[in-house]
């Protein structure tokens, strides 16, 4: 177990090299990205991803989302992207945005219960870019145990994963601790599972027709669910408005 302070340039490279033979000897690292720092292992190691969901605590039916180095990776992973995926892509990649997409039948890989889908993310940080680039897919989840606050520092993620992580890559704290936005672009019209760092206005300027965390477009809400309880409401406040100004007409006659 150690870990490399990537600002300094010499401890950059060793750090990579480390981190590259770790994820390819199928072991974990902890590295850092554009939200919060993140544990990962080799996406079509089944043994290191199971270490990674042990690590955090987690069971088969908590699948780590995939981090990819470049757009064009994506193709080599995933199938039949549907086209709300795509302008997301162009617009937020690499970026804090995670779409769900169904993955390739032919890949052996076995992240969990998956139900033939991915998450997939491309992160805007150079140092995950690097090593993403030398390792090729990674299942990547936050860097922490579960039900404890995200790593802000690879420093805060060994106190909490100690020696089930082979390499930690410090970059210095996340400039930003909020989570990616996950959409599920299986879905149709896609929709919202997870908003982080970016919001629904944002993704909404993109793919206007996406739905909400609990299932609403635009212009709905919950008050649109009931159009015949609220019609009833009105009808039964005129009824009782109508009986009130009964008596007050028989007293002006009196």
């Amino acid at each position: 177990m150690r870990l490399f302070n990537c600002r300094k340039i010499k401890d950059r490279a060793t750090g990579l090299k480390s981190a590259t033979r770790a994820v390819t000897g199928g072991r974990l690292v902890v590295i850092p990205t554009d939200t919060v720092y993140g544990i990962g292992c080799d996406a079509f190691n089944p043994t290191a991803v199971r270490a990674l969901l042990a690590a955090k605590g987690r069971g088969r039916d908590m699948a780590p989302p995939v981090l990819i180095g470049s757009k064009r990776a994506l193709d080599g992973i995933a199938s039949d992207i549907p086209d709300s995926a795509k302008e997301l892509i162009e617009a937020f990649w690499p970026g804090p945005l995670t779409i769900v997409v169904p993955y390739t039948p032919s890949l052996t890989w076995d992240l969990g219960d998956t139900d033939g889908t991915v998450a997939v993310r491309m992160p805007l940080h150079p140092l995950a870019l690097e090593l993403l680039k030398e390792t090729g897919p990674m299942a990547v989840s936050s860097a922490n145990k579960t039900g404890q606050p995200p790593a802000e520092t690879a420093g805060d993620a060994k106190a909490q994963l100690g020696s089930d992580v082979s390499v930690y890559l410090e970059a210095g704290p996340s400039e930003d601790n909020l989570p990616s936005t996950i959409i599920d672009c299986v879905a149709h019209p896609p929709q919202i599972l997870r908003e982080g760092a970016l919001s629904l206005e944002q993704i909404r300027k993109i793919v206007p027709e996406t739905l909400d965390r609990d299932g609403y477009g635009p212009g709905q809400g919950p008050e649109d669910d009931e159009p015949e309880a609220d019609e009833a409401e009105a009808a039964e406040a005129e009824a009782e408005a109508d009986e009130t100004a009964e008596p007050k007409a028989d007293e002006a006659s009196a």
